[in-house]
């Protein structure tokens, strides 16, 4: 793909998804300033939970759909028909799964009844599409649609003009507005779809593609994404457990300020990811050079070096002085962007080339990694604990992705010679 493909596909995806991002850091903004440090934890609790609906739900089938999308349109209807169906039957085990974890939170009753109602109205994703316009490389269409519940939220918000506990129920409904937008966008564009779809295939359904969607195929990659999720976010879910929502709340803030880069680097390895499911595997190795990966580390340590010496005046200015205390937090998980840059291109290439039982073991050691650290030093040493198990976690995580690398390099070189 050359470098103009690749900044258009980005520029058609992030041109919502930058809207969604101004609406997040916005009602972040708006609860921080007006609010404080507790409504903001109540409320990053409630996100971060939600965010594990997704992977729960997919379960790995919104990467195989996309990428099976991409490479047998002339299936795409049967297809979608077949995520679909598993992905509704997911939602029954995580509600009581959303349940569990709200009734363990060390929050007030109608705090902790605010994560679980804002979680489970997340779970109308399942009735999304975003994954099948992604296979399509409809990016325009699926960043400008997911600006839709971001939006709602923070119209919700600040229409609410009600206390730091009523307004956490205004963002419940706001979500829920988006969700249905979402479903409501997405299913007419499927109707379009499928009105000037290819023309199916000739014969059977077939085994490939089968086989991609089989439980045991799909659950390697649903583990691996969850793993994914638990290796980013188990650290703000289990300060919501052992230090209540003020350390939750200063972590956030500390965590949303590198987010804001993290997010703009994802949207150019989602744009390629279509692409890279198409790669041939003799030219995969010439993506993974070691000057590339040289050159993402070094992008992003500049950028972190700029963030921590500006880290207060980000913190001030963004969420207000009351979150000053989390600049030794920006000062250590700056550190996580030139990892982040490297794993995620490694991740993302990974998945593309159907290479998910690799990444497994990669991303459960480092989660584990990261889940056992954080049981030992949270209770006592709370969000700087959480702040430097991520980067020893991101380190575990890109030595093991690096061990792929290479066995994928002995591949290629036995395979040519």
């Amino acid at each position: 793909m050359s470098r103009s493909d690749l900044a258009r596909k980005v520029i058609r995806l992030g041109s919502g998804e930058t809207l969604a991002r101004l609406c997040s850091i916005a009602v972040m903004i708006f609860l921080g300033h007006k609010y404080g440090v507790v409504t903001v934890g109540v409320y990053s609790l409630a996100v971060s939970l939600s965010w594990y609906t997704v992977p729960l739900i997919d379960f790995g089938l919104r990467h195989i759909g996309a990428r099976l999308i991409a490479q047998h349109p002339e299936h795409e209807s049967e297809i979608v028909e077949r995520v679909q169906r598993r992905r509704h039957w997911m939602v029954a085990l995580a509600i009581p799964l959303l349940a569990v974890y709200a009734i363990c939170t060390r929050l007030p009753l109608q705090s902790s009844a605010f994560v679980f109602l804002f979680s489970v109205t997340s779970t109308l994703y399942a009735t999304s599409l975003d994954w099948a316009a992604w296979g399509k490389e409809h990016l325009q269409l699926v960043g400008g649609v997911r600006a839709l519940i971001p939006f709602s939220i923070l119209v919700a918000v600040l229409v609410s003009r009600a206390g730091s506990v009523s307004v956490l129920w205004w963002a419940a409904a706001g979500n829920l507005v988006g969700y249905l937008f979402q479903t409501a966008f997405f299913r007419s564009w499927w109707r379009r779809q499928r009105s000037r779809a290819t023309p199916p295939g000739e014969g059977p359904f077939p085994s490939l593609i089968m086989e991609s969607l089989a439980w045991r195929q799909s659950a390697v990659m649903g583990i691996a994404w969850f793993a994914q999720i638990a290796f980013n976010s188990i650290d703000t879910l289990m300060l919501g457990v052992v230090s209540g929502p003020e350390q939750v709340g200063l972590y956030s803030s500390a965590y949303r300020i590198l987010m804001q880069v993290l997010v703009t680097y994802y949207l150019v390895v989602l744009a390629l990811y279509p692409s890279l499911s198409r790669i041939s595997s003799e030219s995969r190795m010439t993506l993974l050079r070691s000057r590339v990966l040289v050159g993402l580390f070094t992008t992003g340590a500049a950028i972190a070096i700029v963030i921590c010496l500006l880290r207060r005046e980000l913190l001030a200015i963004v969420f207000g002085r009351s979150f000053l205390p989390a600049a030794s937090l920006v000062l250590v998980l700056a550190w996580a962007i030139p990892l982040d840059f490297v794993t995620s291109y490694l991740n993302n290439a990974y998945i593309a080339w159907g290479m998910e039982r690799k990444l497994l073991n990669c991303i459960v050691i480092a989660a584990g990694v990261n889940i056992v650290l954080n049981l030992i030093f949270l209770p006592k040493y709370g969000a700087m604990a959480a702040a430097i198990n991520t980067i020893i976690a991101y380190v575990v995580y890109l030595v093991g992705l690096t061990s792929v690398r290479r066995s994928l390099k002995l591949q290629v070189q036995c395979s040519s010679a």
